[in-house]
């Protein structure tokens, strides 16, 4: 099946099934698994095959529930259970599908004025429940769809720093609402920042900067420990640094700051706070703030 008409069977299927049950995570998982299983079903399609189907079923299910004004968010997240149930991958595979939704998921989002962050928020929830259903660890299954949303905002033309600071609050309200751990979470997405950026260059790390304030934001909003916040964010640049061969010092030093600015818009107490668990000796790196903060 060619894929305009692909798209336009998923689509349709989509619209009907949420008409039908009015309800819209359940939908979209059903549909979704369903027809990528009879799309994949004895055709030994692996690989790039099974991403384009992916793409493609992605595409449907933003385009089907807009079209009957339903919440992208949730239509995230159905789709990525959904995407998982039906091409039945797990480990490394499964990773990869959850990064090839996320990306389709927020590139169509955009294309009809959709919130990002929203999106992202929902495609975080729709990791977390998928990865504990298959076996696959919560933390990468967030770093998977972080460098997913972020690869698509950028192609979007969304500035990396903007879509890194949306996303970053998506994975905290996501996680939190599904009861996940919100450090572990905020180390991730750090990580998957690094991953999906093309921007590693001198703003690779306000970017970095601007991903961790927006955890310790966010994080306070839903009355998370922000110490664990944030120094599970200088963990994830400097993990995150290696992987690319980045100035690790740099990189955690970004996180830091952006860290303990966001918390001097909560309190003293949670400047305080922030100031102890994000400096020192941080996996073997000195953390030194940067002030004023910039690249």
């Amino acid at each position: 099946m060619a894929a305009t008409n692909f798209i336009d069977t998923v689509t349709k299927g989509i619209v009907g099934a949420i008409k039908g049950t009015g309800e819209i995570v359940n939908a979209v998982t059903d549909t979704v698994g369903d027809v990528l299983t009879n799309a994949l079903k004895g055709t030994g399609k692996v690989g790039s095959a099974a991403a384009d189907a992916v793409s493609d079923v992605a595409r449907g299910v933003i385009q089907g529930t807009s079209q009957v004004g339903g919440d992208l968010g949730s239509a995230a997240k159905g789709m990525v259970v959904g995407a998982l149930r039906g091409t039945k991958e797990v480990g490394s595979e499964a990773l990869s599908t959850i990064s090839t939704s996320v990306s389709s998921l927020v590139r169509e989002s955009a294309s009809v004025g959709g919130d990002v962050a929203a999106t992202a928020k929902g495609a975080v929830e729709g990791a977390i429940q998928a990865a504990k259903d298959i076996g696959v660890n919560a933390g990468d299954a967030v770093a998977s769809t972080v460098a997913g949303a972020m690869r698509a905002a950028g192609e979007a033309g969304t500035s990396a720093a903007a879509a890194a600071s949306g996303i970053a609050s998506g994975v905290i309200r996501g996680t939190s609402e599904v009861g996940g751990e919100l450090g572990g979470a905020a180390r991730h997405a750090v990580l998957g920042v690094f991953r999906g950026t093309k921007d590693i260059g001198a703003g690779a790390f306000s970017t970095v900067g601007e991903t961790a304030g927006s955890l310790i934001k966010e994080t306070s909003a839903v009355g998370g420990n922000l110490g664990e916040a944030a120094k599970n964010a200088v963990e994830g640049a400097i993990e995150g640094a290696k992987e690319l061969g980045l100035d690790v010092a740099a990189a955690a030093s970004a996180a830091a700051s952006g860290a303990v600015k966001a918390a001097g818009n909560v309190s003293k107490a949670a400047t305080e706070e922030v100031t102890k668990a994000a400096t020192g000796v941080i996996s073997g790196v000195k953390v030194v703030l940067k002030a004023p903060f910039k690249d």
